[in-house]
């Protein structure tokens, strides 16, 4: 069985195992500490991040891209039937998701407001080119469920967690964005992608008191001494 080393609030983990759920490929995953990580790991992994995939033979793969890639040759295609040419658009458009991951986890670690809106701007950005793209939905490519949505997944289901929590909408004046998000959140994938815990475990990291989100969103409040960002949120 395909195995997943992993950190729980990682994006691009998420993106792999939600590729995995969309699927329905059974799979085992291990969660470290990228504080005081393993020497197994480390044996293991070139770079010293997750995800990690070993693969049955015990091969060990990493970097999320090649870690896709590899899953869409071994198992059937989410969508059938596409061309050269399409498969390499939504491998661009896919990037234009997986290139944003760390922007959007240290935009939620802006100390005020006026940093989060200025590390926000480059993620609105990578918002307005999707909405510029998306038709009719409810996925990306219309109907059927894709590759791009999986990729597109993690930065829409954190989206969503910040927003339940103090109403801060990170794709605000972006409809289509904002039902493809809902379209997704539906399918169930971005819950079952990721640990019992993982909306506590988000939730003290990036939504703790020492960032602006975690202390309600409100644009009223003086902007403060900055705190250094906290390490291990996302991956590494």
């Amino acid at each position: 069985m395909i195995r997943i080393v992993s950190f729980k609030i990682c994006p691009f983990v998420q993106r792999v195992t939600a590729m995995l759920e969309a699927k329905k490929i059974d799979y085992e995953i291990d969660y470290i500490d990228l504080k005081n990580k393993p020497q197994w790991f480390l044996d293991l992994s070139p770079t010293g991040q997750v995800p990690l995939l070993i693969a049955e033979d015990g091969t060990a793969l990493f970097e999320s891209d090649a870690i896709v890639e590899y899953i869409d040759e071994v198992t059937l295609p989410l969508q059938e039937d596409l061309s050269a040419e399409q498969r390499a658009i939504n491998r661009a458009w896919s990037y234009q998701a997986s290139k944003h991951y760390l922007v959007q986890c240290s935009t939620m670690q802006s100390a005020d407001k006026a940093i989060l809106d200025e590390r926000m701007s480059k993620l609105v950005k990578s918002f307005d080119k999707a909405e510029k793209q998306l038709g009719e939905g409810p996925f990306f490519s219309g109907e059927r469920l894709g590759n791009v949505d999986m990729a597109w997944l993690p930065l829409l289901h954190r989206a969503a967690i910040v927003e339940s929590f103090n109403g801060y909408d990170m794709l605000d004046s972006h409809p289509k964005v904002k039902a493809w998000q809902k379209s997704l959140l539906e399918t169930g994938i971005p819950q079952k992608s990721v640990p019992a815990d993982f909306d506590e475990k988000f939730s003290s990291f990036y939504l703790a008191e020492r960032t602006w989100l975690g202390r309600g969103a409100n644009p009223a409040e003086p902007a403060g001494a900055v705190e250094p960002a906290k390490s291990g949120g996302c991956c590494g």
